[in-house]
């Protein structure tokens, strides 16, 4: 799929420019919620009932009533002008399903990699995937009730992070706040693609 502008007849209206963005992160995060709660159409979801075959795979631990789980990927679009459309996809959390991950991320923008501090250590394959590729990427902390807080920066220490990668709250169930951390992730990627422009002297 061709991730830009599309050559269009004489006289015809130019397609909108889509911009791909991945959602991250461990098993029971939040990604399927977040990209329903943002898309602005009914999302695409890939999600199979639990079963005993995940019994001693699927760690269960701060998220025990998860009844479902991605499976490939949960899809979601955002029209934010006549001529710029977002695409969502949410990446499966297991390490069995990673195969996909490839395919996903192949023209993607950036990505957001929610985070839980109940299972902090979750979101690390995702960090390590962009980091190794020179991905754009923000870690956005789910609030779950009942979570314990901390501060912005004591979670990028924890996760070891470049200083330079922007941590953020948000709620995966509120359009708006959701919202929030897209557009943190737009203008991270924009500063980073203006970075290297620069430094490479485009």
């Amino acid at each position: 799929m061709d991730y830009g502008r599309s050559e269009r007849p004489a006289g015809a209206a130019p397609l909108p420019t889509a911009i791909k963005i991945l959602i991250a992160g461990g098993f029971g995060v939040g990604k399927t919620t977040l990209v329903g709660a943002v898309s602005e159409t009914r999302p695409l979801r890939t999600e199979e009932v639990l079963t005993e075959t995940g019994v001693g795979i699927d760690d269960l631990s701060g998220v025990e009533s998860k009844r479902t789980t991605t499976v490939a990927m949960d899809f979601g679009r955002i029209t934010i002008s006549d001529d710029l459309v977002l695409y969502l996809f949410g990446t499966p959390g297991q390490d069995r399903f990673w195969f996909v991950w490839d395919e996903l991320a192949l023209g993607a923008l950036g990505a957001v990699v929610l985070a839980d501090t109940r299972r902090l250590a979750d979101c690390f394959p995702s960090i390590d995937y962009f980091e190794e590729r020179g991905t754009p990427f923000v870690v956005a902390v789910n609030c779950f009730e009942g979570a314990k807080q901390f501060r912005l920066d004591e979670v990028q220490t924890a996760l070891n992070l470049d200083p330079g990668v922007p941590v953020v709250l948000c709620d995966a169930r509120q359009r708006e706040s959701a919202k929030e951390v897209l557009i943190t992730l737009l203008e991270h990627a924009m500063k980073l693609r203006e970075q290297r422009r620069r430094a490479f002297g485009g």
